[in-house]
């Protein structure tokens, strides 16, 4: 791949619709402030699928014991109706 420059970067910025500047813009920002939570995103999406399906596989895993721990309080909350009884009726 060739060196991009600056002007490279303005030339594409300069290609982009209005509508999607804010957008290039943020991923811009998270770059030039550090870019944690792009750069992994963007290292994700470069592991191998099998390697990917093992984090996600994992990940579920973990999510799936939190809220089975966290099932009754969860059933709490989440228990009643979905309807406003004031406006029904």
């Amino acid at each position: 791949m060739e060196t991009i420059t600056y002007s490279h970067v303005q030339e594409l910025v300069r290609q982009l619709p209005a509508e999607r500047l804010p957008a290039a813009y943020q991923v811009l920002r998270e770059l030039a402030e550090g870019g944690d939570t792009l750069q992994s995103q963007v290292a994700f999406r470069l592991l191998p699928l099998a390697e990917r399906r093992k984090i996600l596989k994992r990940q579920a895993e973990e999510l799936k014991a939190y809220y089975e721990e966290n099932r009754e309080q969860r059933s709490d909350w989440q228990a009643g109706d979905f309807l406003n009884e004031s406006s029904a009726g």
